[in-house]
């Protein structure tokens, strides 16, 4: 079986799971407003996902991404001061896209339209809180490191709890 991803939402964690168990574990930073698939709410999804995008391949560690273009920035201390409101996206994005209808796909819950992400941030942003604005932050070499791990299609679960996911679903035709 390919590698599939799961984050814990609780323990503020992602895990990287193949068939013989946990490959890589990874600290990581949810929606400060707890998890919710409706669009405009600031929310993490839960649920089946899959990665659909993978943005920023080869860009240099800290690279700022906007729209998911490369700016030309990397980020530092001194460019967080000069834009102090600026949701900060870095190094690398995995787009997601829901793989339940009604519950994180199609409609006003869908994943890949509410732009969830998994990306890198700030590294300090990644201290075991939940503070995000929906997308699941990681600190860059993570996010690095994960992006060379996964593909396009690989599987992620988003849960409210700290217990295995159930079985993965077939894909939605």
């Amino acid at each position: 079986m390919t590698p599939w991803l799961w984050i814990s939402l609780p323990a503020q964690r992602l895990y990287l799971l193949s068939d013989n168990g946990i490959i890589s574990s990874y600290p990581v930073s949810t929606a400060a407003k707890g998890p919710g698939e409706q669009y405009g709410s600031g929310c993490t999804p839960r649920g089946w996902h899959l990665v659909r995008a993978k943005i920023g391949a080869g860009l240099p560690e800290r690279a700022v991404l906007v729209g998911r273009r490369f700016t030309g920035e990397i980020y530092t201390p001194a460019l967080a001061a000069e834009h102090p409101g600026r949701d900060w996206i870095l190094s690398r994005i995995l787009w997601l896209s829901g793989l339940e209808p009604g519950v994180n796909r199609l409609g006003r819950c869908d994943t890949f339209r509410r732009y969830i992400y998994i990306h890198g941030c700030p590294d300090h942003f990644i201290d075991g809180h939940p503070r995000s604005h929906g997308c699941v932050r990681m600190r860059n070499t993570d996010v690095i490191a994960l992006f060379d791990q996964v593909s396009i299609g690989t599987r992620v679960y988003l849960s409210e709890t700290d217990q295995l996911p159930p079985l993965l679903p077939s894909l939605p035709k």
